[in-house]
């Protein structure tokens, strides 16, 4: 292992506290299929009550400093896997046009976990289906890096939904990248009562109208409602062109919703969390309109 670094050994096997990312890399290549990255940590140490088992190894890349790092740029912003809900929310708070993100992570589970709970993680995490800022990006067009030794490549969001589950070992997501535009945006999400609960269904909404409120481009997304977050293709090809009216957009959904196959689970049934889409397309749509 590299000078500066020390491996803290407990019941479980041992964590390896990188000093850098090609620290973190190297040993991520070295532990193959028994390591795994340790960011927020707020997935893993919950994996005994999903009961999951726990790597020999963990790879700790929270004080890497480029992974936390934050860059609003005029073209786009960046930032690091490592960046957590908090931070994220509070840097983008000023920058109207990623509200939709900015609400995403700023409202997602309770205060104490987006205080630790990692950005990369969120969108790492293979059954975690509530991950609020993952149909927010989706909205933004948003694209990730990939690194592993010697090699970075970058893809879109929605090429990484498709292949994380395969990723070799040794790869690491390492930034997220939004380009900026003009634009309104909203989140809605539905939570259970609960504190701290995951939401029954996400709407992430990008929209720009002209001056009479007409849709001349939109992006929606839809997240917590299947095992997977995705595009709404079909309500944005049919809002093209129209008003951007909150109770039509709502009808319209309604109309569609049918193409969704909502996921059962302990917390909400399948039906119901198909049902409360136009809803909160209605309420995202009447955000955006600044109503």
């Amino acid at each position: 292992m590299t000078a500066g670094s020390h491996v803290q050994e407990d019941r479980t096997g041992s964590i390896y506290v990188a000093p850098s990312l090609p620290a973190a890399l190297d040993a991520l290549a070295d532990y193959g299929t028994a390591g795994a990255p340790f960011a927020g940590g707020t997935w893993i140490m919950r994996a005994p009550i999903r009961h999951e088992p726990l790597r020999p190894h963990y790879v700790a890349i929270g004080k890497i400093p480029e992974l936390s790092a934050i860059r609003i740029g005029k073209d786009a912003i960046e930032f690091g896997a490592a960046v957590t809900h908090a931070a994220l929310a509070a840097a983008l708070s000023r920058l109207p046009e990623f509200g939709v993100l900015a609400t995403a992570a700023g409202s997602s589970a309770n205060p104490a976990i987006r205080a630790m709970a990692t950005i990369g993680g969120n969108l790492s995490a293979l059954d975690f289906y509530a991950a609020d800022c993952l149909p927010a990006l989706l909205c933004l067009d948003a694209a990730v890096e990939i690194a592993s030794q010697g090699e970075c490549e970058r893809m879109s969001l929605i090429d990484f939904l498709k292949r994380r589950s395969t990723l070799s070992p040794g790869r690491l997501l390492t930034r997220i990248i939004v380009p900026r535009t003009e634009r309104r945006t909203a989140h809605a999400r539905l939570p259970l009562r609960k504190s701290g609960d995951y939401p029954v269904a996400i709407v992430s909404l990008s929209v720009n109208v002209d001056a009479a409120s007409r849709v001349q481009a939109v992006r929606i997304a839809v997240g917590s409602v299947e095992q997977a977050p995705r595009r709404w293709g079909r309500l944005e090809a049919a809002l093209l062109g129209g008003v951007l009216d909150p109770p039509r957009i709502a009808d319209i959904a309604a109309e569609l919703a049918g193409e969704f196959t909502g996921r059962d689970s302990v917390e909400a049934p399948a039906w119901y969390r198909v049902s409360v889409l136009p809803t909160l397309v209605r309420r995202a749509a009447a955000t955006a309109l600044g109503n």
